[in-house]
């Protein structure tokens, strides 16, 4: 922590390089154009990119990632279980756990943990969301894409910010801001914010709600240019949320019912630096920052009012970052190139604790069937599987991209570098035991022997990771219609499935018992990087003037080998593990539309096509070869009218309707697609009244209070779901005073 108060201590005197530095390091953008500081070292992207301003933020109330889910074709963020679980989708790519296909950065801040994704954040400025590997500029675990968000520069607004939301479920939503300007090139924001809800889904067992939730947020940020060709920035952001959450019902009664807690709290530092230099021919920008995370979930595991078994997660993550690049033109040839470095640390504690018909149901059960003449007792109705891990990983990168302009043409090639070293130390650890009995020929029982089990076992574990990560592009940039042609390597990084310790320990036990074959324990922790050959051509166009009608499309077919999957292991069991056993191909299509016929209209259509299926998957049961990619949408669907009537006669005010749509589906929720959620829509219809200072607006979503859900699991045989929200309404106040 103390990198990281030198960090917050040295953007006191900072600015965004986004902010109003030289026209090099940042510049106002083209309709088109790509907003990442990185990005786009010439113009208009030859790839796929959503761009959300800040207005738009607002009107689709959009404040988190989460909330571009849908807008963006092709990108599905489904809201479930707790913020810990942040999975993402995009064109048939995807993880639930571990390592995601889509990299965030926020105000410059690269979050290096997919579990720290779902955060709500107030002014946002804009958002960009970039489909198709990233991997050039952004490295690991952006092989499906990449998220850019940006928040206010107190050097571009001023003043008093406010919004306040209340809604369904007691959900209140509140923020305020402050902007101000110190010194002409120095300026400050403080931004707080809070939310609230008591929850949808109520727990049968007890009748309590289950997702209520208190999250808070502060963000003090920095803007400062001290000479003409310098800028800085800084931004320290403190999140804390608690929660409920996991409001998983079981499909045979359609009920929610557990007895033990589920919940989630997290508590997460982030801190970031942004220098850039201006030279003459060369822009230098130095981006450093720190994390910090800290978090715990707890989980009754079987999901029923049985006492089987509970899981508690505990985490300490921090995590160091820092990208150093310059960018540079000369004529028609221009480049970008730097270096990159990361250091991730985690101490994690994951204690599996067995309850009474655990041990009946999964242990006594099982071996007393196997041998009834000696049947066992455990020695306590209660025991735990401690399962202690630390997990480093570093790396370092190389990376380069060049671009010549040959008359309308333009040529791309980058290439990356990319060199990761992940090491695992553990200690898995339980103290219990068991008494053999046998059966006389009289029904009664004598004690044959006691069994002590003692397991207090620790080691390490190391994987060094080298890739070579290229991408090259051509387009043809011709008004009013650019098409391009792209083809990019990306890659998940490899790591250690630390979910399967407790199972390892498990099966420890049973062999002690002699009811089950031992796992080799390098064989089902470690995971190899998962690869995908990306090739996309599509277009970018303006085809009114001032910007009235664009029209973007693209074409993509996307090979990839090495997926890490959930397959079953060798041995008699039941756990699943994470490796490296299938190979997919997804191809689809994807156009984005946005139209204002008029000035007070806008017309605003996405939609997103992806056929994702298996060609090489055998799970150690089943061959799925030519079944659809679980959890991978097959079409998204987007679509919003706004009109903006004339200001009210005296009173200066201006009301507007919004009426969207938000349309997913088919998803297959298992590799033999014999379980699936049909294709839905979410209509939405809101109608606000803006005036100078403020603004009030009315509005409701899934107004047709459509079913659906939106995650499917199996465990111990039964089948869970999560509904997805209900019909809700809400009002929501904005005030600015300048």
């Amino acid at each position: 922590m103390k990198r990281a108060a030198l960090l917050f201590i040295s953007g006191c005197a900072a600015v965004c390089a986004a902010a109003t530095g030289p026209d090099s390091v940042t510049h106002r953008l083209k309709p088109l154009e790509v907003m990442g500081v990185k990005q786009s070292s010439t113009g208009i992207a030859a790839e796929a990119v959503t761009g959300i301003s800040g207005a738009d933020a607002r009107r689709l109330d959009i404040d988190a990632a989460k909330g571009v889910s849908l807008v963006a074709p092709n990108f599905y963020m489904p809201d479930y279980g707790s913020r810990m679980t942040s999975s993402v989708y995009v064109r048939g790519l995807g993880a639930r756990i571990d390592q995601p296909v889509v990299g965030l950065t926020v105000d410059n801040i690269p979050y290096l943990n997919k579990d720290n994704y779902d955060f709500d954040l107030a002014d946002i400025e804009s958002i960009e969301v970039l489909r198709g590997a990233q991997a050039v500029l952004n490295g690991r675990n952006t092989m499906g894409g990449q998220i850019n968000i940006r928040t206010l520069s107190p050097l571009r607004a001023k003043g008093l910010r406010a919004k306040l939301e209340y809604g369904s479920a007691n959900t209140v939503d509140a923020a305020a801001s402050y902007y101000g300007r110190l010194l002409p090139d120095l300026g400050m924001s403080l931004a707080a914010q809070y939310h609230h809800t008591d929850g949808f889904f109520t727990n049968g067992y007890n009748g309590r709600r289950l997702d209520h939730e208190n999250s808070g947020s502060l963000r003090w940020k920095t803007a400062w240019q001290p000479a003409p060709r310098l800028s800085l920035s800084n931004t320290a952001v403190l999140n804390i949320n608690r929660q409920g959450g996991y409001p998983y019902a079981l499909v045979s009664t359609g009920r929610i019912e557990y007895n033990d807690t589920c919940a989630y709290r997290r508590t997460a530092f982030s801190d970031g630096l942004t220098v850039a230099w201006a030279g003459k021919r060369v822009v230098v920008t130095s981006l450093t920052s720190v994390q910090y995370l800290d978090d715990r979930m707890n989980l009754d595991q079987d999901f029923t009012t049985a006492d089987y078994f509970t899981l508690v997660q505990s985490r300490r993550e921090l995590a160091l970052t820092e990208d150093l690049f310059t960018r540079g033109a000369r004529g028609n040839y221009r480049w970008l190139g730097g270096v990159f470095g990361f250091y991730k640390n985690t101490d994690m504690d994951a204690p599996v604790t067995f309850k009474d018909t655990g041990i009946a149901e999964l242990i006594e059960k099982h071996r007393n069937e196997a041998n009834p003449d000696y049947p066992i007792l455990w020695d306590s109705r209660i025991f735990t599987l401690g399962s202690n891990f630390t997990l480093r990983s570093g790396g370092f990168a190389l990376y380069h991209e060049s671009a010549y302009a040959l008359g309308d043409w333009r040529f791309e090639a980058g290439l990356r570098l990319d060199i990761e070293r992940a090491t695992l130390n553990y200690r898995s650890h339980t103290r219990t035991g068991f008494t053999t009995l046998h059966l006389l020929p009289d029904g009664s029982s004598e004690i044959y022997s006691h069994t002590p089990v003692d397991i207090d076992d620790t080691g390490s574990l190391g994987k060094t990771f080298v890739e070579l990560l290229p991408k090259v592009s051509v387009a043809y940039e011709h008004k009013p219609f650019t098409p391009y042609f792209t083809f990019s390597k990306g890659y998940k990084a490899g790591g250690y499935n630390t979910q399967m310790f407790s199972d390892v320990l498990q099966q420890r036990i049973r062999a002690i018992m002699g009811i089950s074959a031992l796992y080799r324990l390098e064989d089902i922790v470690a995971y190899e990087p998962e690869y995908s050959f990306n090739y996309e051509t599509g277009f970018h166009s303006v085809l009114l003037p001032d910007d009235r009608l664009r029209l973007d499309g693209a074409l993509f077919y996307i090979d990839c080998r090495n997926q890490q999957l959930t397959t079953f292991p060798a041995g008699n069991t039941t756990g699943r593990i994470m490796t490296n056993a299938g190979r997919t191909r997804s191809f689809g299509a994807e156009l984005q539309l946005r139209y204002r016929p008029l000035d007070d209209l806008l017309i605003h259509a996405s939609y997103g096509y992806t056929n994702a299926t298996f060609r090489r998957y055998h799970d150690g049961i089943a061959d799925y070869r030519g079944k659809r990619v679980p959890y991978a949408p097959e079409h998204t669907l987007f679509g919003e009218v706004s009109y903006t009537a004339s200001p009210l006669v005296f009173a200066g005010i201006t009301p507007s309707v919004t009426a969207t749509a938000r349309c997913v589906g088919d998803i297959y929720w298992n590799e033999a697609n014999t379980v699936r959620q049909p294709f839905y829509c979410l209509p939405g219809l809101s109608v606000a009244f803006n005036a100078e200072r403020w603004s009030l607006r009315l509005w409701g979503q899934n107004l047709t209070a459509t079913r659906y859900d939106v995650f499917y699991f199996v465990s111990m045989s039964r089948d869970f779901v999560q509904r997805g929200a209900p019909r809700r309404f809400g009002v929501t106040l904005r005030v600015n005073i300048l």
